[in-house]
């Protein structure tokens, strides 16, 4: 049981890498991507990270309290953002504080924010369900 909990591990923490890998790319080539790639998929991919950190955490919970808590996290940054203090527009500023953080509330983000998250959910139920018939 205890090699299954750190192999699980390992995959959801390889799960976040990719999404880093890919999320960042979109920034970094955006240009080469197609316009609907460039603009929906960073964010999407930035809230699947979320979602399978949460569940590199929580790998002995369920599928569905990842999905809540990542839905929630992610929300939650984006409301942070109409919270405009000196400080905060610092932290904002930083490279690291801009992809954690994000720069202006947008209601898009929520929609980018949940379709990435219910995809990595989807593709993990499947993939869950998959491993246990083996």
């Amino acid at each position: 049981m205890r090699n299954q909990v750190i192999r699980s591990k390992l995959i959801y923490c390889s799960a976040v890498l990719l999404a880093v890998i890919l999320g960042l790319g979109t920034r970094a080539y955006g240009n080469h991507l197609p316009g609907f790639v460039s603009e929906h998929f960073g964010d999407a991919l930035w809230a699947g990270m979320i979602y399978f950190g949460s569940r590199m955490l929580l790998t002995r919970r369920p599928l569905w309290m990842s999905l809540v808590l990542s839905l929630g996290f992610s929300f939650g940054i984006e409301f942070s953002q109409l919270y405009q203090t000196e400080w905060v527009l610092d932290v904002r500023a930083t490279t690291a504080g801009g992809l954690i953080l994000g720069q202006g509330f947008l209601l898009i983000d929520l929609v980018r924010y949940t379709a990435g998250i219910l995809f990595c959910y989807w593709i993990d139920r499947i993939l869950c369900n998959r491993f246990r018939k083996i």
